[in-house]
């Protein structure tokens, strides 16, 4: 059953969120994502004097990458680190009502069908999904359900990395909705549960910059609006890989955040007061709030941090 819907304020207000998933514990990257998407809610101030809501969710809707105890230790990592949320704590295994409702609606309207195509023949195609299934009325026996993608939507205006241009062809593609082993895609669930939030600002990191694409097209399959996108860089080692839990980055310390705070800071571009270092974790939040400026954030996809 999905929780039930609270009762927003105006939409005009801001709304952003921050939804992790529990593969694993939050790491440097992870902090570099929260700290921005709650420091431009915060330093939000609506016509009436409300800052902006920041909300967590959690985005388990994959068991199979999940790890034991990651959830209430993210929540846990947050509190640490000065990132308190407004409103209850959204998980997506609550959400499998709306989900199905949404599929079955897209199916209704014929914006929806079932494929059976795998990947390797996708990728002997030349990786891109040519739309091979649309026709073929499968049955939903061993099959994915693909959105009939009647849009394809490549760009979009980011906060932080101006104009973006998205791969067409994957732009254009019909995108998986549920997958083949019975979940719910992460696309379908993202958006959903934006809209279920009245999320209007989406800030996170730049290896979410090509599913922006798909998930404007599915806002607007749904005709609802979508978010402001604001991408940060990735902190990305010497190899070139971005700090992950898929790559075991080392999760950040909770009985000593500062630290962390200040580099998270400093690779934002705001330019802390070293001696903030020394102050409590709220101090330095306060400080954050105050003095968050996008402007400074550096506009580009990925940051080398070693």
């Amino acid at each position: 059953m999905p929780s039930e819907r609270p009762q927003f304020p105006s939409i005009n207000a801001y709304r952003g969120r921050f939804a992790p998933s529990p593969s694993g514990l939050l790491h440097f990257g992870s902090l570099i994502a929260a700290l921005a998407s709650f420091l431009d809610a915060k330093s939000f101030v609506s016509a009436n004097g409300n800052s902006g809501k920041w909300l967590v969710r959690i985005e388990d809707i994959d068991p199979p990458r999940e790890q034991v105890g990651a959830s209430s230790a993210i929540l846990t990592t947050l509190e640490a680190f000065g990132l308190h949320w407004d409103e209850s704590v959204l998980y997506q295994s609550q959400q499998s009502e709306i989900y199905q409702d949404t599929l079955s609606d897209l199916q209704q309207q014929n914006r929806s069908y079932y494929c059976q195509c795998t990947r390797a023949e996708i990728k002997t195609l030349g990786g891109i999904y040519q739309g091979h299934c649309r026709t073929l009325n499968h049955s939903k026996y061993n099959s994915a359900i693909r959105l009939i993608n009647q849009y394809g939507l490549y760009q979009f205006n980011d906060v932080f990395q101006g104009k973006v241009d998205c791969q067409q062809a994957l732009a254009k593609e019909d995108f998986i909705i549920h997958r083949k082993d019975g979940l719910f895609a992460y696309q379908l669930a993202v958006v959903v549960d934006d809209i279920y939030q009245n999320i209007n600002h989406v800030i996170r990191g730049c290896d979410l910059l090509e599913p922006t694409a798909r998930q404007l097209t599915l806002f607007a399959t749904l005709n609802s609006p979508a978010p402001e996108y604001g991408h940060v860089p990735l902190a990305v080692t010497t190899n070139g890989y971005k700090l992950s839990k898929q790559n075991k980055a080392p999760s950040i310390n909770n009985n000593n955040p500062q630290p962390a705070l200040i580099a998270a800071l400093i690779f934002l571009g705001q330019a802390p007061d070293p001696k903030l270092v020394n102050e409590n974790v709220d101090d330095i939040i306060c400080w954050a709030i105050n003095h968050w400026s996008r402007d400074k954030v550096t506009k580009v996809k990925e940051i080398n941090i070693e």
